[in-house]
């Protein structure tokens, strides 16, 4: 192992010869001069591991030389030492960016003050540059496991779209309308789902979904999907900036893309134009969903008008977000409220 390479800078020559010997008995290579002007050339062309400057020097004192020293490209850390002991003297030093502050003293005690500034120093550069080193590892590793989530998050939506291109394909080939429906309604989900991975892979936060881009996004296939000019259903939305994580944006992807395809195919005569309306909107630390329409509302104690997998994937989502859903009763057609924590 190198011995630790010290600069010591003090107009003293006796004193920088005495200190030289002593450090070498400690452990340490010192290479010294007596003046503070050449001492910061010396540390420009030369390479230490800790640097001592003396207060007071003639012309070039110890703040000046500090001062120059913190200037310098490659800078170690730097013990001050003066024979004064007044405060202001170590205030400033400190202040000027020296690490430590010894006061000179007769015999060897200086010298063993000195080894203690000079190990308490250099243990901290030690464990500031491991500290580094680990920084940086841990970063570099962040930085592989998002690029590794990106493309994992990539790969599922561009899978969930082929599949749900499948089911597209399979919806043509049928002739029987319950069928028909059926494969849309299950295509729907699917996108629902695909649109939460592809907010993932074209985001720098994998952890979580900007909650108002993906629903806009949403609408737009939910409209491509049940809008026609023959019946056209707009879909309005108003949402508040607020991020989900990726679980439970799914459950609410999915709790919208049933509102809306319900909302779609039950609220308004065929032939008709009917809106809908979806609103996100943060209440203290919880969220409100609320999606409604004007249209012909829900009977009171009447079978569902579809296959009923809708309203039981309302009920599995809600119970995933801890949340409850609420039908507004005296609307005049259908709002449901939904709260749960963000």
């Amino acid at each position: 192992m190198s011995r630790p390479r010290i600069l010591y800078i003090d107009d003293d020559d006796r004193l920088c010869r005495l200190v030289s010997r002593a450090m070498e008995r400690r452990g340490y290579d010192v290479t010294f001069t007596t003046n503070g002007a050449e001492g910061v050339a010396i540390a420009n062309d030369h390479e230490f591991d800790l640097i001592t400057v003396d207060h007071y020097m003639p012309g070039y004192d110890g703040l000046t030389t500090l001062e120059a020293l913190r200037a310098l490209k490659r800078v170690p850390p730097i013990v001050y030492v003066t024979g004064s002991e007044e405060s202001r003297i170590a205030v400033a030093a400190l202040k000027a960016g020296a690490v430590d502050y010894v006061v000179k003293t007769v015999g060897d005690d200086f010298f063993d003050l000195l080894t203690s500034a000079f190990h308490t120093a250099l243990t901290a550069v030690a464990l500031q540059k491991q500290n580094d080193e680990v920084t940086i590892a841990l970063r570099a590793s962040n930085t592989r496991l998002e690029a590794l989530l990106h493309e994992v998050n990539h790969r599922v939506a561009n899978s969930l779209q082929l599949v749900s291109a499948f089911i597209h394909l399979q919806s043509r080939a049928l002739t029987d309308p319950a069928a028909q429906t059926a494969l849309a309604d299950t295509q729907a989900r699917i996108t629902a789902i695909a649109q939460v991975h592809k907010r993932l892979y074209t985001s720098h936060d994998v952890e979580g979904v900007a909650m108002d881009d993906y629903l806009a996004a949403l609408i737009g296939e939910l409209e491509a999907t049940w809008s026609t000019p023959q019946s056209p259903r707009p879909i309005i939305l108003s949402a508040q900036p607020l991020r989900l994580t990726t679980d439970r944006a799914v459950s609410l992807g999915v709790i919208v893309n049933e509102l809306v395809s319900n909302a779609c195919k039950y609220a308004y005569p065929a032939g008709t134009r009917g809106e809908i309306r979806i609103d996100l909107a943060r209440d203290n630390g919880d969220f409100l969903l609320r999606v409604e329409d004007d249209g012909s509302g829900m009977v009171a104690a009447a079978a569902p008008r579809g296959t009923g997998v809708g309203t039981k994937l309302i009920g599995a989502m809600a119970a995933s977000l801890g949340a409850t859903l609420d039908y507004d009763a005296h609307h005049a057609g259908v709002r449901a409220t939904l709260r749960a924590t963000i």
